[in-house]
Order: structure tokens, then sequence, then C-alpha cells
């Protein structure tokens, strides 16, 4: 930073921005330097820094006793069983004069695994008029690897995050005669039910929740960095690649699959909302097409407005495209009266949106104190944060009226403290600004405190990740997000995600499993 001129001339208020400015850069610098001795005690073969553990907010605030921390029965496991075989087991030689008594019952669970093949004997008819008729292949038969075989690599590679190179071993000492190519393959082709049932699951839960969480994660596709982003609550999970983590990129992942772009109330009202200017708004009342097919013929009618060719800050095509977006979301129904819950990422903020309080109190966690009375200012304010935290959940669980307006005021009292400790102060006054959002639950009871739900599922996606990598190719990438969406859901409501394998491959005697949206739906209109 460079001094000014004359610091005479400055007022007060400028002389205390530039302290606090410099003094933030004096504990970078602090910063900095620790964790370049940390590296260099490393490479020496010294203990670096030591890991900090999360600070534990959400199951320290748990009352004693709470159901999470209680142990639940075991129960009978041979009710759960059905038994498919039966075999007596006589006594060798029992001894003369032994009399019958009864039979003890012993039941194992065994696993049967083998290569199955089968040879279709397909019948051949030729008709009078000389065409040749063949028999079909019986139902769920596509391609010469049977229903429970590609079931097999399904569950094996997208729940038991195996790899390919693992998997075609494992099939091999099977005596399954398979390529590494027949089995992505398997994985990535002719998998159009499942993508559209992925992409209606991600409908259903916009269209019934009234709340969900968000959070993104880092993902390779072709050799290139990008983003998946994870939405979800307690009824379904879904995940989309993409290259960018904007809030463009957010809102066209809200449209769940839809391609429109839409000019209503609920589009304008985004568009002032973030400043657009007035004659630009203007020229989009005012023109008779209000809904637009694709991402073409949307840009060609900002060009026809002349939107285009302005060059003004905020970016009018953008802040356009991302009115129009929201428009669409709106006009199919999604996303109706819910409440976005993120961990203040930028581009999670829009419509009715909440913040995560566990990552609110990790910034306050993770502060570097370098003095006694700054460490004791900071283990105070967590103090006060867990305290607050603890009753927000009982709230949750039996609001009223008198609780919100004290909980409302007490926030104030908590974040507008000074301690005399410079970066906590100017943390405290940052979550102060976001009091409506971490508020939220005062308002929608039925909204979670945390993005917990989110991290935990999109775990997978970075188990993914750390095993194989990043995707090649563009169905590869849906493929992967569609089925870890899934079997996400599956576990949510309660469904073997191999049971709804073996009931959408057409597996012989496999379990019925509805149609997952008609279930999440189902789920959000019972009390």
């Amino acid at each position: 930073m460079v001094p000014p001129d004359d610091l005479d001339r400055l007022s007060h208020a400028e002389l205390k921005g530039l302290v606090v400015q410099q003094w933030e850069q004096l504990v970078e610098l602090q910063r900095m330097v620790a964790a370049l001795r940390d590296e260099v005690a490393r490479l020496k073969g010294g203990p670096g820094r030591p890991n900090i553990k999360p600070s534990g907010m959400e199951r320290g605030t748990e009352p004693p006793g709470s159901s999470s921390k209680q142990r639940r029965p075991r129960g009978s496991t041979r009710s759960k069983l059905v038994i498919d075989e039966e075999r007596t087991v006589k006594v060798a030689a029992p001894p003369r004069g032994s009399r019958f008594k009864d039979y003890r019952s012993f039941v194992v669970q065994d696993l049967v695994v083998h290569a199955h093949v089968v040879n279709f004997r397909r019948e051949r008819w030729q008709t009078p008029d000389g065409e040749v008729m063949t028999a079909p292949l019986p139902a769920g038969i596509d391609g010469h690897f049977g229903p429970q075989l590609r079931r097999f690599v399904l569950a094996q590679y997208h729940q038991a995050q195996t790899t390919v190179p693992r998997l075609v071993t494992l099939l091999r000492s099977l005596r399954i005669f398979i390529s590494k190519r027949q089995v992505v393959r398997l994985l990535i082709e002719a998998q159009d039910g499942f993508l559209t049932e992925a992409r209606d699951v991600l409908r259903a839960g916009l269209s019934s929740a009234t709340w969900i969480t968000a959070d993104d994660t880092g993902a390779r596709h072709k050799a290139s960095n990008g983003f998946c982003t994870q939405m979800g609550n307690a009824h379904f999970a879904w995940f989309g690649t993409t290259g960018s983590k904007s809030r463009l990129n957010f809102l066209e992942l809200l449209r769940a699959g839809y391609d429109d772009y839409v000019i209503n109330a609920e589009a304008l009202a985004y568009m002032r909302e973030r400043a657009l200017a007035a004659h630009v708004i203007a020229r989009l009342v005012e023109h008779p097409d209000k809904c637009f097919s694709n991402r073409k013929a949307w840009n060609a009618h900002l060009d026809a407005l002349g939107v285009t060719a302005l060059k003004v800050n905020p970016d009018p095509v953008l802040i356009a495209t991302e009115g129009a977006l929201w428009g669409s979301v709106k006009a199919h129904g999604l996303l109706p009266d819910t409440v976005i819950v993120s961990d203040d990422a930028g581009q999670f903020k829009i419509g009715s949106h909440g913040l995560c309080w566990v990552h609110a109190e990790r910034l306050v966690h993770k502060l570097d104190a370098f003095t006694d009375d700054n460490r004791a200012a900071q283990a105070t304010v967590r103090e006060l944060i867990w305290e607050f935290y603890a009753d927000l959940k009982a709230y949750r669980c039996a609001p009223t009226p008198q609780c919100k307006a004290a909980l409302w005021a007490r926030f104030d009292r908590i974040f507008t403290r000074k301690t005399g400790f410079v970066t906590l102060d100017r943390l405290l006054a940052r979550l102060h600004a976001n009091k409506s959002e971490l508020l939220m639950v005062l308002d929608r009871p039925e909204i979670p405190l945390h993005t917990n739900g989110s991290e935990n599922d999109i775990r997978c996606h970075v188990t993914r990740r750390k095993l194989s990598g990043g995707t090649r190719s563009d169905p590869g990438r849906d493929c992967r997000d569609a089925f870890l969406g899934l079997a996400k859901t599956c576990a949510k409501l309660k469904i073997a995600f191999w049971d709804y394998l073996g009931d959408r491959l057409v597996v012989p005697g496999a379990q019925a499993i509805p149609h997952l949206p008609e279930i999440i739906l189902a789920k959000a209109q019972s009390p």
C-alpha cells in the first residue's frame, strides 16, 4: 500500500480506516510468515502446523439424551430374512437307544456370485410373402450382457465407488469375458431413461420443496477445471457439472433442463433488484415477445433491442439474462416459495436465501489470535454464538412470537459488540450485515440452520474425483452426475439402490420401485 502524501490532511475516519487496513495487512503477513515457517519445517522433516479440528457446534449444542446420541435397539435379524433353501443335517451315528427330539435351526446368510451364460435360440419363420420373422429377445435383454450384469456394474461403480480397471479385473475373475471398453459402454451408453429420471427428480424437488441446500466442489472434465453443483433436501439430491460457478450458471441449473428465457413479473423484479437501467427494462417490457425458446433466440432479441451495444456497469446483458433465467424458473413452477440455504457463496444468493450457521461460526473459529486478550475475546464470542445457536434449534421445535422477538434483539447484542480484537470486530460487523439471512429461520422454522446435508451428499463426488480423476466425454459426465444423484435420492427415500437398478433394468424377479419423482412429490405433500 502506498502511503498518502500528507497525513495531516486526512480526517479522523480516514486515519482510522488507514490504521485498520494496515493492521489487516500485518495480520496477513504474519499468517504468510507462519505458513512459510511450517512449510520449511515440513521440508526439513519436522512437524508442520497442527490441523485445527472443526468446531463441532452442531453436535455440541444437542440437548443431553437427544435421539441422535442414543443407540437404537438392533431388533430381530431373523424376522427380516427370507429363507431361500432349507437343508436337513443329520447326526452321523446316534448311540443305540437314542430318541429323536426335534430340529435346531441355524440360519446362514450367503451370497451366490457366478457367471451365468444363456444361449437364446430364437425361432425364425418365413412368411408366405417371403419375409423372415425372428422371435424377439425377452424384456431387459439389450446387447450381449444381461440386466443382472449391468446392475452389478452400475452398483459397483456408482455406489461402491470402484474404478473401471478394478471392475474389469473383478468381472474377469468371475469368468466374465469383457473388455474395459465394454465396461465403459455399460456405464454410459443407452442410459437415457436414468438421465431423464434424474432430471425429473430435480424438477419434482424444486417444484415441491419448502427449502433446499446448495454447495459446489471442484471437478475435472475434458482435462479442464470445472465445478460440480449439488442441490437437494431431505427427499432428493441432484448433481450437475459445468465449467463455471457463477450466478448465471446456477440459474441455468435451476431451470432443471428447460431451455427457454422468460420475461415476466419475477424476471423484471430480479432486474430491478440488480440495478439494471430503467430504460433497458422499459425496452424489454414494451416489446411484445416475452418468451424465447433458447439462448440463440434470446441473444438475437437483445441485439435487436440494442442492449448488447451498451457498455455500462453493471453489464446489462448479464443482468437481463439472469433475470430472464429467473423468469423461466418461476414460469415452470420451480422454487414457488422455496428458501435456498447456502454457505454464503455469492452465486447461491437468489430469491429467499438463508445462510449456514456452521459456516458463519467457522469464520470466528478459524481466526488467528496472537495475544491472550484476542484468544479470550474469540472464545467469548464463540460461546455466545454456540448458546444462540442452541436456542435457535429449540425455537425451530416450538416457535413463538415472543421467542422470535427476543432472538432478533439478542442477535444484535452479540454481533455489534466491540471486543478490541480488530479482525474479530470487523468479522462480527460483516456477519451482522447478513442478519436477515442468518435469521431466516425465525420466519421459516422448517428450514435447516446449516448446509450439512449438501456437504454430506457432495462427498460421494469428491470420492469419485479422487478415485477416477475427471471425465472425458459429455455422456460420461452426465451419467456420473445422474447416477450419483439417483443413488443419494434412493438413500434418502429409504430405497435400496440395488432394488432400484433391478426394476429399471427389468431384472427378472426384481422388486417394483415407483418413479422417484412421484415419491418425492408424495413426500412433500404428506404432513
